[in-house]
């Protein structure tokens, strides 16, 4: 063993120590390796950052930001607002997301997939009076299986690609996953969705719902009715099947500035009547969304315009002495100083009678704040208030619903098919979403995960130097000595289930930078086609089920659902058997050795 391979190996496996460990973030680990492989000699100094600039790199950050641009127009909304439907059983319930997840996550990334369903998801738990725990593990393997379809759906696929590029001349393209991927993740699904969730434990009380009903604070908020709203004339009570679908309740009708008495349930809507709901945020915009409804109207509204960059919804707490407490927020002229609008309120145990708008905000009281992206501290900071923890909480821009779609949908066409290089095209779409407004470029990187990147950027030098330096040959032949004389799918077998384990307790991007090369290095040590094995390892690298550490999606999941460490493999270990067993005889089927 030359001494460049023993300084790769021990960095490997220090890298894989501390990443088991769990004290210090995997970027910083992976960039500190990374350093002293190029101090040590075993990385060239010229090649220390390519791994920045690699394509797999850039696909990834792109892919994250596209998604964005995707959630921002409302283009997933079309799909989602149907789903929180309480009277489904669980188990319809979990095929139904399940599936939806699975579809978005293979054309979007699957951690912003499962982002972007979760809260759904906990909504319909809340409804059905339900552990939410039973159907968000569930949901997240939907999404990392539904992730292996496509090139752009899980990061490991784009790694192993510009993998096979580098070493083999010839990248996968947009669909070649689909057979495999496909099947594995239908079966996949349809166990998760019968059988497997019955495995999960159940928590004492309510658990996890609970504390998700408690984390989520309503608002009283008001919505106007636009001009030529396809509601008006409807009454308030044609409303309410909305409503309900989206967790919010309507408690009210303002005209003319004034309030009415009651519910107005009978009272049919006219233009530029303003609703009065109570909801979370996340329900207030999916809500406003679905029936076109407006923040505001008259001058406010032109005040939003005119802040043009986008907007943001903060939510803040006010404190004693804030310049807002004891004022209203039209009477500080909070809309034609800062271009930011009061847009829901909330005052524990106390009702608020009057327009929200024109209601005397007292101190405790929480508020929803409307305002110009990159305004933020402007505006708080002049109010005197506290901002609570962001949540990331975004602003539906419906009107270029159609927008997004064609413009992603024509791109991924175009790379399927060879006109445009993945990247480019992504990068194209980024511009484009740019340019229209779909996305501000005050806030374009704050939809990038920095540490995935710089985690991609370091792992990648130190694969190549692996590969170069002969580490992979030595791995590769490893285990074609332990697979000796044995059939093609008992050695696919045994790479599968290797990677899958490395997988389970590491990064599943790092997991398929080592994996890649290896099981090239078995293809070509067995004199056989290299595409089974790359195909294994992709499906292997994003098949992490044991535990919460192995995949972005399982530890998201791991407070919402207040889940212990060793709750995953109850309904993971069998998943991850069903895996092996579906996609070895799919991967020889349709890539034959």
């Amino acid at each position: 063993m030359s001494a460049d391979q023993m300084i790769l190996f021990a960095l490997f496996g220090g890298v894989f120590g501390m990443l088991l460990w769990g004290r210090f973030r995997y970027d910083l680990v992976a960039f500190s390796a990374l350093m002293i492989a190029v101090v040590l000699g075993a990385v060239p100094a010229g090649e220390a950052f390519a791994g920045f600039g690699h394509p797999a790199t850039l696909v990834v950050a792109l892919v994250l930001i596209v998604s964005a641009g995707l959630v921002k127009s409302g283009a997933v909304f079309l799909i989602t607002r149907t789903l929180v439907d309480p009277e489904r059983g669980l188990g319809a319930h979990i095929t139904f997301m399940g599936g939806i997840g699975g579809v978005l996550s293979a054309f979007m990334n699957n951690v912003a997939a499962l982002a972007l369903l979760m809260p759904v998801d906990i909504q319909t738990a809340r409804k059905a009076a339900r552990q939410v725990r039973l159907s968000l593990m569930p949901l997240s393997f939907c999404t990392i299986l539904g992730g292996m379809v496509t090139l752009i759906g899980t990061p490991p696929n784009i790694v192993i690609a510009t993998i096979r590029e580098d070493q083999l001349g010839e990248s996968f393209t947009m669909f070649d996953f689909a057979p495999v991927g496909g099947v594995t993740a239908v079966v996949g699904l349809l166990f998760v969705a019968l059988v497997g969730w019955r495995f999960i434990p159940k928590a004492k009380g309510e658990g996890a719902l609970a504390d998700a009903r408690q984390g989520m604070k309503d608002y009283i908020a008001e919505l106007s009715v636009p001009e030529k709203s396809e509601i008006v004339g409807k009454r308030l009570f044609d409303l309410y099947e909305t409503a309900d679908k989206n967790d919010v309740a309507i408690l009210g009708l303002i005209r003319d500035g004034r309030r009415r008495y009651g519910t107005q349930r009978d009272t049919a809507l006219r233009e530029g009547d303003a609703i009065i709901v109570e909801a979370a945020p996340e329900a207030l915009d999916e809500f406003r969304t679905a029936l076109s409804l407006d923040f505001t109207d008259g001058e406010e509204k032109d005040h939003l315009n005119a802040a043009g960059d986008g907007l943001i919804v903060i939510e803040v707490v006010v404190p004693e002495g804030a310049r807002i407490a004891g004022q209203t927020a039209r009477g500080l002229g909070l809309a034609w100083r800062h271009n930011t609008v009061l847009l829901g309120l909330s005052r524990e145990g106390r009702r608020v009678e009057k327009e929200i708008r024109q209601t005397v905000v007292r101190p405790g009281d929480i508020l929803l704040l409307l305002a110009p992206e990159g305004e933020r501290d402007t505006v708080t900071d002049w109010l005197g208030v506290m901002p609570l923890a962001d949540r990331g909480l975004a602003v539906t821009d419906s009107d270029k619903v159609w927008l997004a779609i064609s413009v992603f949908g024509a791109a991924v066409a175009a790379a399927s098919v060879g006109l445009v290089y993945l990247p480019v095209a992504l990068g194209i779409v980024v511009i484009i979403y740019l340019l229209t407004g779909i996305l501000s470029l005050s806030n374009l990187y704050d939809h990038v995960e920095w540490p995935v990147v710089v985690l991609l950027g370091s792992m990648i030098p130190l694969g190549a130097a692996l590969d170069s330096a002969g580490g992979t040959a030595l791995i590769a032949n490893a285990l074609v000595g332990l697979t000796s004389g044995w059939p093609g799918w008992a050695v696919l077998t045994v790479l599968m289930v290797v990677t899958m384990t490395l997988s389970d307790v590491l990064n599943n991007t790092a997991t398929a930078i080592v994996a890649a090369p290896v099981g090239i290095q078995m293809a070509q040590s067995l004199g056989v086609s290299p595409d089974p094995f790359l195909m294994a390892v992709a499906v292997a690298a994003s098949c992490a089920f044991l535990t919460p550490i192995g995949h972005k999606n399982n530890t998201l999941i791991l407070g919402p659902g207040g889940y212990a460490f060793g709750d995953y493999w109850r309904m993971g270990l069998p998943l991850e058997i069903i895996v092996v067993a579906v996609s070895i005889p799919m991967i020889l089927l349709v890539w034959p050795m």
